[in-house]
């Protein structure tokens, strides 16, 4: 993912229902918000969003994009970038 000085993705209702997130930080900084816990941001940053928290990530710089390399455990999305339905619990 690569987030434009001040932009932001995710936001109060985000979350996946059916899986983790692993969001690593290539460069940049900012900030993640995660069920209204704040973290900090940086180059070397390994976050795990556990599935049903809800998220927001935030590039707090002004001058330089914020570069993320995003994993989903199980899968969160399709190929064509569609959400998928929660897995079910065995």
């Amino acid at each position: 993912m690569v987030l434009p000085p001040g932009k932001a993705e995710g936001g109060p209702d985000n979350r996946h229902r059916g899986a983790d997130q692993w969001l690593f930080v290539v460069s940049g900084s900012g900030r993640a918000t995660i069920n209204g816990h704040r973290q900090a941001l940086r180059a070397g940053t390994l976050l795990l969003i556990e599935r049903g928290e809800r998220h927001e990530i935030k590039n707090t710089s002004r001058r330089a994009p914020l570069v993320t390399i995003n994993f989903y455990v199980p899968p969160a999305y399709t190929a064509a970038g569609h959400e998928l339905p929660a897995g079910r619990s065995r």
